[in-house]
């Protein structure tokens, strides 16, 4: 019976354990739940998607972030669980919900397109009407994008959590197949150990038979073999009861296997309909990019692709002391638009006289000595924001010496605070932000800037190390059949932050040509031009576009008389007077749309024949002296200011592929 016992033993232990299949362990059924989206409230799946939330109030002027009329959202997906036994019969009614729920931002965008089309069509001439549609319906792209960006997050965190999820069973997977070789090991030595008893006990039975005969002579040590003997079966009943624990543990680390299989499978399924959702929504947020891009361009191109602005700088300590006010400058209060220039009037015919001379002008924008740079940048970063969806882009400031253009478009010299950073820098950071918002879309941005002076009618290099002599500089198109130009043997810097560029600033002011004058304690006695390439590339859709942000601070119109200028200062003076005359002659010809524009009568021009000739959106920031002293040259740049205002250069091309 012993015999038999052993041999039972040893059949149990060296049977095979089934092999189940090779899957992740994981949580029991029923218990496993999935990551809920931040911001979505918990609800049972008969409950139905949320409500809508309110929309936001509309901002006056239409524009702007967080300013435009929002659109109700599409609902979210409702969290999903995985469901246990218990709640197999409902596992078909997951895909209904979610195709009612896909289905709902369609039926609202149907019903937007409908009403859409249903509104009365506005006449032509209602330019405002349209830029006012065009403003709602730009709004309502921004909170669509906004709401898709919320959602695209919310399925992210939902993906890493089921990546995490993932990890851990495999971890426990290796725990079990670790602990299943290490009882694996231990049958082994429980067999050698049974084996090793039956080779004693059959040693037992032949001592047994062949001291039969000695039987009472013995008793002693046959009951002591008897001993040992009960005690080897009691070692061998030990051993196959805990074979058979052993048994039943594999059996149920089997069963939980297979569960943790059907979950992964569950988990994997869930995927590929989340990775399914997730390329729907990148192609409904790159169409939505497309519109505002297409609906930016629009506003735009209604605004006019060359503008003007007028800002008149405020007086300084010392100013103040010789002038009281400015009532040579009126600014209507309820129009920004319009500035009035007054004096009175000496001359007489008869005995009638008038009182003063007026001067109305009317520009895109009238900027008063109080405006901060920000309030002047806040006009134009709609402008520069064209830069990154590939149209070049020409902003460049005009006025007398000293009447605050280099301010406007660097900052104080040396920098000062954030807030009186000019629009250089501005321009930077807002193209750095808007690059990194389009990350997230799948677009690529990389930024290469260069900073030249027309000095004299010569190019200059600025961003060469100081002592270090650059070869001559000249203008040259880059083949002969293209209108493109560009500077051969220019410095052209890869930057990555606004630090950088501040660092270029820097550098490029330093070796600037100023000098004091009679009008100016530190006069620009040249042109300065900061260029910044931009080269976006969408890898999964192979998009590519380029443009170009050209920022320009021309040095300052001055009278001989004033300045009284001699020896170098004199030949800068005539120079600079001789290519802002240039300037104007090409303004004119553009005005009357002549056949021929003078583009090549300065370098200045030359330069900007591509901003200048149609194909980039440019905007003038005539600057203006508040003292009464110098009324003759504010007047001078506002009638030049004017005649630029009523220029049609065409309608900027966006250079895309």
């Amino acid at each position: 019976m012993c015999a038999r016992r052993f041999e039972g033993a040893r059949d149990k232990m060296a049977a095979p354990p089934q092999a189940g299949p090779a899957a992740l362990p994981g949580p029991r059924p029923g218990l496993s739940r999935l990551p809920v989206a931040r911001g979505q409230e918990k609800r049972a799946p008969s409950e139905g998607p949320p409500a809508a939330p309110p929309q936001q109030k509309r901002s006056r002027t239409g524009l702007g972030p967080g300013a435009a009329k929002a659109a109700p959202k599409a609902p979210l997906r409702a969290p999903l669980r995985t469901l246990g036994p218990a709640a197999a019969a409902g596992k078909n009614d997951g895909p209904r919900k979610a195709a009612s729920v896909a289905a709902a931002p369609r039926a609202g965008s149907a019903t937007s397109t409908a009403s859409s089309k249903g509104a009365p069509k506005r006449p032509p001439w209602d330019l405002r009407g349209q830029l006012g549609d065009l403003r709602e319906a730009l709004g309502r792209a921004q909170e669509r994008l906004q709401g898709l960006d919320s959602e695209k997050r919310e399925l992210e965190s939902g993906n890493r959590a089921l990546r995490e999820r993932l990890q851990q069973l495999q971890r426990e997977l290796g725990e079990r197949e670790s602990r299943e070789s290490s009882l694996c090991t231990r049958v082994g030595s429980l067999e050698l150990e049974v084996s090793q008893c039956r080779e004693e006990l059959e040693q037992s039975r032949g001592r047994v038979e062949a001291l039969e005969a000695e039987e009472r002579r013995l008793q002693a040590q046959e009951q002591q073999r008897r001993q040992e003997r009960d005690e080897a079966l009691g070692r061998a009943q030990a051993l196959s009861e805990q074979l058979e624990n052993t048994g039943a543990q594999l059996q149920q680390a089997q069963q939980q296997l297979q569960e943790q299989l059907e979950q992964v499978a569950a988990l994997r399924e869930l995927e590929a309909s989340q990775r399914a959702l997730l390329a729907e929504h990148e192609e409904r947020i790159h169409l939505l990019e497309m519109e505002r891009r297409r609906l930016h361009n629009d506003i735009q191109e209604l605004r006019g692709n060359i503008r003007v602005f007028c800002r008149v700088r405020p007086l300084l300590p010392e100013e103040r002391e010789r002038q009281r006010g400015l009532p040579h400058l009126h600014f209507p209060p309820q129009d920004a638009r319009s500035l009035v220039l007054t004096r009175p009037d000496d001359s007489q015919v008869g005995r009638e006289r008038r009182a003063e001379l007026r001067y109305d002008f009317s520009f895109d924008r009238v900027f008063p000595p109080g405006a901060s740079q920000q309030e002047i940048f806040r006009e134009i970063q709609l402008l520069v924001q064209s830069a990154l969806d590939g149209y070049p882009v020409c902003i460049f400031a005009y006025g007398q010496t000293g009447s605050g253009k280099t301010f406007t478009m660097e900052g104080p010299a040396p920098p000062g605070t954030p807030e009186s950073r000019g629009m250089i820098p501005r321009a930077v950071r807002h193209l750095f932000r808007g690059a990194q918002d389009l990350a997230g879309k799948g677009w690529q941005y990389g930024f290469s800037a260069s900073f030249l002076e027309i000095y004299n009618e010569g190019l200059r290099d600025l961003l060469l190390a100081k002592g270090e002599r650059g070869s001559e500089l000249e203008i040259r198109r880059l083949a002969p059949d293209s209108d493109e130009l560009h500077v051969p043997n220019l410095t052209w810097v890869p930057v990555e932050s606004e630090e950088q560029v501040l660092e270029l600033l820097l550098r490029a002011g330093s070796q600037r040509s100023v000098a004091r004058t009679g009008l100016n304690e530190r006069s620009s006695r040249s042109h300065s031009v900061f260029q910044l390439r931009i080269q976006g590339h969408h890898a999964a859709r192979d998009l590519r576009c380029a443009s170009s942000l050209t920022l320009v601070d021309l040095a300052g119109s001055e009278r001989l008389e004033k300045s009284g200028s001699v020896g170098n200062r004199l030949r800068e003076t005539q120079s600079i007077n001789s290519s802002l005359s240039a300037l104007g002659l090409v303004i004119s010809a553009l005005c009357n749309k002549e056949s021929h524009v003078p583009y090549r009568n300065s370098k200045l021009t030359f330069l900007l024949q591509n901003c200048l000739g149609g194909h980039a959106k440019v905007l003038m920031i005539v600057t203006i002296s508040p003292l009464e002293e110098n009324f003759a040259e504010s007047l001078n740049s506002l009638r030049f200011a004017s005649k630029v205002n009523e220029c049609m250069i065409g309608t900027a091309q966006a250079n895309r592929k």
